[in-house]
């Protein structure tokens, strides 16, 4: 719930104009309104939302590297922002990485297009490999 809810937040910020600690604020406001989460999960979502705002420019380099011929900004909206929500849980290095791709995979196939899981599996896998290779 709480990396759905993320997602959510992180679209409307981004159909805004921009991903900013600000409009992540506002947008979390708004979206969570529509629904109710439990604290815990709440918790976790603000988390999300404020890590991927705060680290934004590393996140989409790190997207950017991963994601050969594609430029972040030209990502469909949806899958640019599971992408985000998965690459911040990278840095956060709490989180088997195994879990982070099967999660955001999941999410692409409950809210993207047809191609978009293979799309983000293929990208998350080039990070976690990154990932693997930078905790030996």
């Amino acid at each position: 719930m709480a990396r759905e809810t993320a997602l959510q937040v992180l679209f409307a910020a981004d159909l805004s104009g921009e991903v900013t600690p600000e409009s992540v604020e506002t947008s979390f406001d708004e979206v969570s309104q529509e629904f109710s989460l439990p604290a815990r999960a709440r918790k976790w979502a603000v988390e999300i939302v404020r890590g991927v705002a705060a680290n934004l420019k590393q996140i989409d380099e790190n997207i950017g590297r991963a994601s050969t011929n594609w430029q972040v900004h030209r990502i469909a909206t949806v899958d640019r922002n599971i992408l985000r929500v998965a690459a911040y849980e990278f840095l956060r290095d709490d989180t088997p990485t195994e879990v982070i791709i099967d999660e955001a995979v999941e999410i692409a196939r409950r809210f993207a297009g047809d191609t978009s899981p293979a799309f983000v599996n293929g990208v998350l896998d080039v990070l976690g490999r990154e990932r693997a290779a930078a905790s030996l």
